[in-house]
């Protein structure tokens, strides 16, 4: 079974019952803070005034409100909230499931995130529930690579755009708009983390015209780039910034001049790259990232001295490369690559907004934006390893972590979960969806070499209707595996309760190797059978009691009441064709 990566949600040992936070005054005073506005302007005590969840006032001398609600914070550091530009909500991550994950980044004092792993389809019902939380503002990025192309190695097309050309680029562009994506996210060279190009890169025109349509529809294009060729083309494609450093080799000034020219912007997420996270080994695989790191360190040096624009984001949800504490680390690498302290902090909070166009609402502490602030106990500005201290994180005016935050026990947390339909799918609608109107999806084994899936519907014989057909050629792996899953709400995001049926009932045929029946919990969870497949169709019923975990990360028993998706898969022989059909997929 393929273990899905798309972050959904997990009630844990328990659905928490959300206590809605006291509501803050509508205006609010932060006295005796030191202000580092993000501008430019030297650090200097100030005071500020919010009301409406943005800045009103800030100076020296401002009379303070008599209705406003004061927070003292004498002394202290007060800078806008951070950015952490390039980050995965998955449930591989540390931490792995929602609210956790947003937790962390307000422990941290990141205000901003952009998450580059959700399919399109999760994007409403993640804010819809973000909006309930206690969370930093969440930008969600469309993914789009080349068949073959990072990013495409893991995950179907309904997640990950494949183009191959302008036509295709401009089509695939066309139809993540229809889901409000904040950015667009170009998986442009196939490097992959230090390892060698083993995936296909994108061609100029293809991504030129990605970006032009992007352009056009007001969205911004960061590019998974980590070559200095790449990055050239990536700059005459007219792309906004690069995500990663060039660490193939040292840029050369003419090339520095060329990414300086274009206005292109670097997101060089060091945090993942940094070799010394990873336990000593001789292994000649830490030796060589040792170099790249390096090249990367100069890379960045050499583009900020000549005016590029440098971001801050580190790939979190990666090994080794924690939510939120990831961040922090991140401006001590930017310090150790040759920025100071305050240079390192305008990364991370107006230069990071001037990347992706949201410079106009949030990043520096001046009237009229948002009031996402950070409060630290040090100066951050002239000694780094000050910003892990955080006091204070606010967003949209309401403290959400540190001083006057309410207690953790009483903020929102995990959702009711809904109520199964009996039907889940008959498969008679054509365009991909199922009864319950939620978006079918392929789950092939990951990888270079991977399944080739196809699947769709197609006519029963006698008139029957029209049943899921999938056909798929096994790949060269020890566990091949090609399913779809069927999502039991928006994107599986939200858990669904299934405890009031008994089982799952489908009609089936199909090659005669290992297939399964899984049902998807939240974080990670699953639950799988074996289906006694043949050529000839059969209803199949496969008792709850019958499920056996799968690959649990938090060894969660069944209760039945955390169920994002239902999967029916094959696992044959390596290289060889496989099939199946299925009609009339229920809970009995």
């Amino acid at each position: 079974m393929m273990k899905r990566t798309l972050m959904t949600a997990s009630l844990g040992a328990a659905l928490l019952c959300a206590a809605v936070p006291p509501t803050m005054a509508e205006t609010t005073a932060i006295v005796g803070g030191v202000v580092f506005d993000g501008t430019g302007a030297p650090a200097a005590r100030k005071t500020i005034v919010i009301r409406d969840g943005r800045i009103a006032e800030v100076g020296k001398d401002i009379a303070i409100p008599s209705d406003a609600h004061v927070i003292d914070v004498h002394g202290m550091a007060v800078t806008p909230g951070l950015f952490d530009l390039h980050t995965h909500w998955t449930v591989a991550g540390e931490p792995s499931d929602f609210p956790s994950i947003a937790a962390a980044y307000l422990r941290s004092g990141v205000t901003t995130v952009s998450d580059f792993n959700e399919a399109p389809e999760a994007y409403a019902p993640l804010r819809a529930w973000l909006a309930k939380l206690d969370a930093p503002h969440v930008n969600f990025a469309a993914r789009i690579s080349t068949p073959g192309g990072h990013g495409a190695d893991w995950a179907d097309q309904n997640t990950t755009r494949w183009i191959s050309s302008p036509d295709s680029a401009k089509a695939a562009i066309d139809a993540v708009v229809a889901y409000h994506p904040d950015l667009i996210k170009i998986f442009s060279d196939g490097w992959r983390y230090n390892r060698m190009p083993d995936n296909t890169s994108m061609n100029e025109a293809t991504l030129a015209a990605a970006v032009a349509e992007a352009h056009v529809k007001g969205l911004k294009v960061m590019t998974h780039t980590l070559t200095v060729e790449r990055g050239l083309i990536a700059a005459r494609a007219k792309v906004d910034s690069l995500a990663h450093g060039l660490q193939d080799r040292v840029l050369t000034d003419g090339e520095v001049g060329v990414i300086r020219e274009s206005g292109m912007g670097e997101i060089p997420t060091l945090s993942v790259f940094d070799p010394d996270k990873w336990v000593h080994s001789s292994d000649h695989k830490v030796v060589a990232n040792s170099v790249l790191f390096d090249n990367a360190l100069r890379n960045v040096r050499k583009l900020f001295r000549a005016g590029v624009v440098i971001g801050v984001g580190t790939d979190a949800g990666m090994p080794a490369t924690p939510h939120g504490l990831s961040t922090l680390h991140e401006l001590e690498l930017l310090v150790r690559a040759g920025l100071t302290p305050a240079q390192a902090l305008t990364a991370a909070t107006h230069s990071s907004a001037v990347l992706i166009g949201q410079d106009k609402d949030r990043g520096v502490i001046a009237p009229g934006l948002r009031a996402d602030i950070t409060v630290f106990d040090g100066r951050p500005w002239e000694t780094i390893s000050d910003i892990h201290h955080v006091a204070m994180t606010m967003v949209d005016g309401k403290p959400l972590y540190g001083l006057e935050a309410p207690p953790a026990d009483g903020r929102p947390g995990w959702p009711e979960p809904m109520p199964a339909a009996k039907l889940v799918d008959d498969f008679e609608r054509a365009d991909g969806r199922s009864s319950l109107d939620t978006l079918r999806t392929d789950t092939m084994d990951r990888g270079p070499d991977r399944t080739v899936e196809v699947s769709g519907v197609m006519p029963r014989e006698a008139g029957k209707g029209h049943v899921l057909f999938m056909t798929a050629t096994m790949a060269q792996q020890k566990t091949p595996y090609a399913g779809v899953s069927v999502p039991l709400s928006t994107g599986a995001i939200l858990p669904v309760d299934v405890s009031a049926y008994h089982g799952i009932s489908v009609e089936v045929r199909g090659s005669s190797c290992d297939a399964r029946m899984t049902a998807n919990g939240t974080v990670g969870a699953s639950w799988s059978a074996s289906l006694p497949m043949s050529g000839h169709w059969q209803t199949i019923r496969v008792p709850f009691t019958s499920l056996a975990s799968v690959d649990n990360p938090h060894h969660r028993p069944w209760t039945g009441r955390d169920i994002t998706d239902l999967e029916i898969g094959l696992s044959c022989a390596p290289g060889t064709t496989a099939w199946l059909q299925a009609d009339t997929l229920k809970f009995y």
